[in-house]
């Protein structure tokens, strides 16, 4: 990222006529180190505009990766499709066979042992259950509370994750809490990288990791 905002920074210094840092401290460069942790920043990001008041739900966001999946997902009229995969159950994970194929985005589900060589976020997630789950942490934001469908409850528990610590996560993402240099969901994970990268304190590598 370093290498990325440099050459960016001097490009827009020389086109506006100025000098000085174009990206201020605010903006962080941090490796995420796992699945749900990805998850999370995607939520985040799509949730910024609602964060932010500006829309009333999320896929009316204006630049938004969600607002680019619904909107191919309606182009292809495959809305029930994509509902029917909430569900979580065989012939509703089935039924979202493709949705994601013809998209430049990332897919959410990573579907290569079943019928695809793209490679996605999360095997188990699809992207009903990403709409699913996005919908409910916009409301968090919106109300501070939200209901937990059965559906909801099912991609938690793929996840490995809860309720709880999802909420606990986007909550610190959304005001900048973010330290160190790495997010991960899990505590091991960032001991295997302390141990690689010879750091003796968790602390100095990030937060929003489960105990």
């Amino acid at each position: 990222m370093k290498c990325l905002k440099e050459p960016l920074s001097r490009l827009v210094n020389r086109q506006e006529g100025t000098r000085g840092t174009f990206f201020e401290g605010r903006f962080k460069s941090i490796a995420i180190l796992d699945e749900e942790a990805m998850l999370a920043t995607c939520a985040y990001i799509d949730l910024n505009p609602v964060a932010a008041g500006l829309v009333p739900v999320p896929e009316a966001g204006e630049h938004t990766p969600i607002k680019q999946r619904v909107e191919h997902v309606a182009a292809q009229g495959r809305v029930e499709d994509v509902k029917a995969a909430e569900q979580g159950s065989v012939a509703g994970v089935a039924r979202s066979s493709g949705v994601e194929e013809g998209l430049w985005l990332c897919p959410i589900e990573d579907r290569r042992g079943l019928d695809s060589a793209r490679e996605g976020m999360l095997a188990g997630v699809t992207l009903g259950n990403y709409l699913l789950l996005v919908d409910y942490t916009g409301r968090l934001f919106r109300e501070g509370k939200a209901a937990i469908s059965g559906e909801l409850s099912g991609v938690f528990a793929r996840l490995g994750s809860s309720a709880e610590s999802w909420q606990s996560r986007l909550f610190k993402l959304s005001a900048g809490r973010l330290l160190g240099r790495f997010f991960a969901v899990t505590r091991q994970r960032l001991r295997d990288v302390a141990q690689r990268l010879g750091v003796r304190h968790l602390a100095n590598l990030a937060s929003c990791a489960a105990p």
